[in-house]
């Protein structure tokens, strides 16, 4: 069953690197990535951080236990002239560089490691995950300041700052 996302879409997607420089990349078995390299990735849900997002959808489609460092990028648009489609690209390393892919056969029709070097030139890869890969990203991030405590007038219960070092 597809769910009614409205109109204002917000994703979160990671890329994983393992000791090796290689990022964790998925084919999807639906959609207009289907049969194409991309990152991790899906909605963020109800009661849920973009980094949260990015470390469920992780584990849900390659079962990889990740930690978010910082925010690399963030990809936005509209669709049809009518939808907005907003992506956060999160930059993670892994909890522990010898756990083995496990692909959710449901969405995932492969999972593998990669190096950003390949990726840019591989035409399986999808265009945002070419542009992503030629760029540095640890070079470019934005770092969690996860230490900072908001004003509790505001209520949050969980907050992540995301800035340049």
């Amino acid at each position: 069953m597809k769910k009614d996302r409205g109109k204002v879409w917000l994703g979160a997607c990671g890329i994983v690197e393992n000791s090796r420089g290689e990022w964790l990349v998925v084919k999807k078995c639906y959609s207009g990535l289907k049969g194409r390299w991309s990152l991790p990735a899906g909605f963020v849900q109800e009661g849920e951080t973009i980094d949260d997002a990015a470390v469920r959808e992780i584990k849900e489609e390659t079962g990889i236990d990740c930690i978010v460092q910082g925010l690399v990028g963030f990809r936005t648009g509209v669709i049809r002239g009518e939808i907005s489609d907003n992506m956060a690209i999160l930059y993670c390393t892994l909890v522990d560089d010898a756990q083995q892919i496990i692909v959710q056969e449901h969405e995932i029709s492969e999972a593998c490691w990669m190096t950003p070097a390949q990726l840019a030139v591989d035409e399986q890869a999808n265009q945002m995950l070419k542009e992503v890969a030629q760029s540095q990203v640890e070079h470019h991030m934005l770092d969690n300041m996860d230490h900072i405590v908001p004003e509790e007038v505001f209520g949050y219960t969980k907050y992540n700052l995301f800035i340049k070092k």
